[in-house]
């Protein structure tokens, strides 16, 4: 993120002489990205970060994706799709390419183990559950509604509290920040920007934790899963301070842009990340030229996937669509709204959806498995 962060105990300068009461040092650790470019932190732990008693190969956990088929649109039912299970090995994957992959997941236990992913940042979209992600940045407590945006190489877990949960999880293999049209050149949010730096919620409470004892760190790099045991806790950092760490920001601080007639779909942008943005669609109000239709035109991609997840509310421009119902409509043909829905918004002064899209600028592929749980009329619904 573009604003700067302390917690915990630091030395006042950086790269110098840091003692314990024992007189041992502690261990610096420069985080940072885009190779000492970008944005980054510094850590200092109890103990080595580098220190593990053993490492494996776990599994290739790339997924298999379906033939290619009929270009189309398409429609999924995500809810019978993923059986309850931690926030990671739980996920299912619906759709990837080379810059994405897109999964749900829901979870209902604490993580025995510790992850991180260290092919690029993750988003976890909340649409339901509490909990917590303890991280080497310290602890952020989420609730329905957040983005959790974890920064690539993050070590956390998730402990969730009992009850229902579930995530949409978006992870990328590049970096995730806020649009650069609402940021100045030093990083902050503008005026115009839908939210600012008051809506972002970063760590609460930096744990610093001392056990020594067989701790595991599951490692995803180049689409592989790998295991490294630890002797001792990951999470033993005292202080760090940078730009670098994990933040949340609500969909509900989303403050809709509006117009007299209907604005395209770049106004609900709220992340952007290699070859992909992120929006929020919330309730807003409808568009106020007398004559206005508040619907979405149709429209062609001609250059972009579009992939919608419905979070809850009446969307507007379809029918047939439940909670937790994910479209993909494809780039290379057109789409909008369902018959019968322009003439029905006609009038109307506002809408109460709730959704999350994704606009991908390199084509998307269907997981086999998520054939399952699949609509096959979708793609003839326009001619109802």
């Amino acid at each position: 993120m573009p604003f700067y962060r302390q917690m915990g105990e630091i030395p006042r300068k950086r790269h110098t002489i840091f003692r314990k009461q024992d007189g041992t040092l502690y261990r610096e650790q420069v985080m940072g990205t885009k190779g000492f470019s970008g944005i980054q932190s510094i850590l200092y732990h109890h103990n080595p970060p580098t220190r593990i008693v053993h490492s494996a190969l776990l599994k290739d956990c790339r997924p298999v994706y379906e033939e290619q088929a009929d270009l189309c649109h398409r429609h999924f039912f995500t809810h019978p799709f993923v059986e309850p299970g931690d926030a990671v090995e739980g996920r299912q994957y619906l759709l990837g390419n080379d810059d994405v992959q897109i999964a749900v997941a829901r979870p209902d236990r604490p993580m025995d183990y510790f992850y991180r992913n260290s092919d690029g940042d993750e988003v976890l979209f909340v649409h339901a559950g509490t909990g917590k992600a303890e991280t080497m940045f310290g602890t952020l407590r989420y609730q329905p509604g957040d983005y959790i945006v974890m920064p690539v190489g993050t070590i956390y877990r998730i402990v969730p509290d009992p009850g229902e949960a579930k995530f949409l999880v978006i992870e990328t293999t590049s970096w995730i920040t806020t649009p650069k049209r609402y940021r100045n050149h030093h990083g902050q949010l503008l005026e115009h920007s839908p939210f600012c730096e008051r809506d972002i919620r970063g760590p609460e409470v930096l744990e610093t934790h001392t056990d020594q004892g067989e701790y595991e760190v599951r490692t995803k790099s180049r689409g592989f899963l790998h295991s490294h045991l630890f002797n001792h806790h990951p999470l033993d950092v005292v202080g760090w301070d940078g730009y670098l760490y994990p933040w949340i920001f609500n969909i509900g601080d989303f403050e809709p842009i509006t117009g007299r007639i209907h604005m395209p779909p770049p106004i609900h942008q709220t992340f952007e990340a290699n070859n992909l943005v992120i929006c929020s669609f919330v309730p807003r109000m409808y568009d106020y030229h007398p004559e206005a239709i508040p619907t979405p035109y149709y429209h062609s991609n001609v250059d972009s996937d579009e992939v919608l997840y419905y979070v809850k509310g009446n969307f507007m421009s379809r029918k047939g669509i439940s909670e937790g119902s994910l479209t993909l409509h494809p780039c290379g043909i057109p789409h909008g709204p369902h018959p019968g829905k322009v003439e029905a918004s006609i009038g109307k002064k506002e809408t109460q959806e709730l959704a999350v899209m994704l606009d991908t600028f390199r084509p998307l592929h269907v997981v086999k498995q998520a054939q399952a749980v699949e609509d096959p009329q979708y793609k003839y619904s326009w001619n109802a």
